[in-house]
């Protein structure tokens, strides 16, 4: 303190915290307490300074001149008694226990006294545990209250858990509307389209007498022509629900036109012809192995998480590995085959998200668990690997001697993929391919825009509409039922332009080129954007990212990779529901000004 100083200020940083804790013991004492609170046939009393102080309600009744700010008893309605308990100790303490028990009373409560936090607190309750028993229910709860981050919540659980949800008995009790709400998104997260129609078909069945006149309109929201032709016939079409229904009768015709008459699919597009894509999935970037500045194999992995823009490191294979096959099956990351600095390979080591760790399975000369299937009609370089149909098929390819058309699958796993959205993806690891010939000589020449396309059922492959540029070591992916074809090398230059073919109509349609030239570049889909990885320019190993919105048709450049050069192989896994993601996330899409729009508004009587 100096010497000339006349004034000391003197703070106790402790003593509100005392004195509201001195408050609520005289309270509790029945001293001093100067109003009463009824609900029904339950009194607490209070001091009206310290409910004025603390609860916006009550601040509004006992300072604007209400009827009520002159009584010494005041009757509360639209808001229960261990509720208005709980929030008037709240008053004097900051504290308030929520519990599966109380939580919805208390949410109401706090709703109807205007205490934010507390009713913020209940919403991220609620919402953090959320299962397929409980979310239909919760959802309904939340818009009867009109809280839109508990709606919100609500309804991304339900589509990235969809299957789950509507075994539940909450689903088989919804009204024909809230299913209906429900199976018409295109949000939903399925393997196949047959998941949404038996969901519809057994909620019909809890009830046929009172349900069946609804099936049509259940069933005109299942996407029936995206259904295989032997689910169609051998399921949808015995079954005696939608036999005795002409409207359903005349749906499964339009999805069996679909099949059987391919050239009219132009004139069928409809939402009923397009596949769902569930962009709630959070999809991790996962790149692997590639080359070293100085042209060394790697084993380094490195994963980009979209909603942080981060890269970060991640545990190496197990072996040294450049121009690597990747595919995802099950969730699980497999890296096939590559090139370890001396010597081609044939060995494979899968990914586990779980653990985060990589074990060995059966190498690509395992006959007991890699088979030969047919060969393709051209000849092309550069191994394509894709998960289909519960297997992983090795396409094509170059030893270091010779060309390889061979393809080769190995039954790794049973899992089932949307069989519309499965051709598409065959038909990246055979698009616009640098032919070679024995000596290894590249022949530019031969390098081509054609495209095939495998016929699961004919097992054959069939030629469509070329590209509208010559590209080899283009990448290739799928998205939003489209085949989009990205940069490259057409002989003369390194290519940034970019591509979709649409199946319905057989045709290729550009759209904005990249910002950066790359051939060699990793094209991967994730949350319902594109990303191009890595590359080569022409002159330099790319470590650049850059990402691609269809609905804006803009290319932006993307945090780069970190660890990496190029020959990447790259690869998507999902990222498990994480309900305390999920509350930010609906927190941060619902702005201040909206989100007050809907608050319950206090009324007084």
């Amino acid at each position: 303190m100096m010497a000339d100083e006349k004034v000391v200020i003197f703070e106790n940083v402790n003593l509100p915290a005392q004195g509201f804790a001195h408050m609520e013991e005289i309270r509790r004492q029945g001293k001093l307490c100067d109003v009463t609170l009824k609900v029904g046939d339950e009194k607490f009393t209070a001091h009206r300074i310290v409910l004025a102080s603390t609860i916006p309600y009550f601040e509004a009744m006992f300072t604007h001149n209400m009827v009520e700010s002159k009584r010494d008893e005041i009757c509360m309605q639209g808001i229960e008694a261990s509720a208005l308990e709980a929030l008037v100790n709240f008053a004097y303490t900051g504290k308030v226990q929520i519990s599966d028990e109380n939580v919805q009373s208390l949410l109401i409560g706090a709703n109807f006294l205007n205490l934010y936090e507390v009713k913020e607190s209940c919403c991220e309750f609620i919402t953090t545990r959320l299962s397929p028993a409980n979310v239909l229910g919760a959802r309904q709860f939340g818009d009867q209250l009109m809280e839109p981050t508990i709606v919100t919540c609500c309804n991304s659980y339900i589509n990235r858990h969809f299957t789950d949800v509507t075994g539940s008995e909450e689903f088989n009790n919804l009204p024909k509307s809230d299913v209906i709400d429900i199976i018409s998104r295109d949000e939903l997260n399925i393997s196949s389209e047959e998941q949404v129609f038996e969901a519809s078909l057994e909620w019909v069945k809890q009830s046929p007498e009172e349900r069946a006149e609804f099936l049509p309109d259940l069933v005109a929201q299942v996407r029936l022509p995206l259904l295989t032709p032997h689910y169609l016939a051998d399921v949808v079409g015995t079954e005696e629900l939608i036999k005795s229904s002409l409207p359903c009768r005349d749906l499964l015709d339009e999805a069996k036109d679909f099949h059987l008459m391919p050239e009219r699919r132009h004139h069928m597009n409809s939402s009923r012809t397009r596949p769902r894509l569930c962009t709630e999935i959070v999809e991790y970037i996962v790149a692997v192995g590639g080359l070293t500045s100085s042209g060394d194999s790697v084993c380094t992995v490195e994963i980009f998480n979209p909603l942080v823009g981060k890269w970060t490191k991640s545990t190496p294979m197990r072996t040294l590995r450049s121009r690597v096959g990747v595919s995802v099956l099950d969730g699980e990351l497999y890296a096939i085959g590559g090139y370890n600095g001396t010597a081609r390979l044939d060995t494979v080591e899968v990914f586990e998200p779980s653990t985060m760790e990589w074990k060995a399975v059966a190498p690509l000369t395992c006959p007991r668990r890699w088979r030969s299937l047919t060969r393709m009609t051209r000849p092309r370089s550069a191994a394509g690997i894709v998960a289909f149909d519960g297997k992983i098929y090795a396409l094509g390819g170059h030893d270091g001697l010779s060309i390889l058309t061979l393809i080769k699958v190995s039954r790794v796993l049973i899992y089932y993929f949307l069989y519309f959205i499965v051709i598409l993806l065959l038909d990246i690891l055979i698009t616009g391919k640098l032919e070679l010939n024995c000596k290894t000589t590249y022949y530019l020449s031969l390098l081509h825009s054609k495209v095939e396309c495998y016929n699961k059922t004919t097992r054959q492959w069939v030629s469509v509409c070329p590209m509208q540029s010559r590209r080899c070591r283009l990448g290739a992916v799928a998205l939003n039922g489209r085949l989009y074809a990205a940069g490259g090398y057409d002989g003369q230059r390194f290519l940034k332009t970019c591509e979709y073919y649409d199946p319905l109509l057989n045709k290729w349609k550009s759209v904005a080129p990249m910002t950066v030239p790359r051939s060699r570049v990793a094209l991967v889909a994730s949350c319902g954007k594109l990303y191009a990885i890595g590359g080569y320019d022409g002159q330099n190993n790319l470590t650049c990212v850059e990402m691609y919105d269809p609905a804006l048709d803009e290319w932006v450049l993307a945090p780069p990779m970190v660890a990496h050069e190029g020959g990447v192989g790259v690869g998507v896994i999902p990222k498990a529901f994480d309900c305390k993601d999920a509350f930010k996330s609906a927190k941060s899409l619902i702005s201040q000004s909206s989100f007050s729009s809907l608050r319950t508004k206090a009324k007084y009587s």
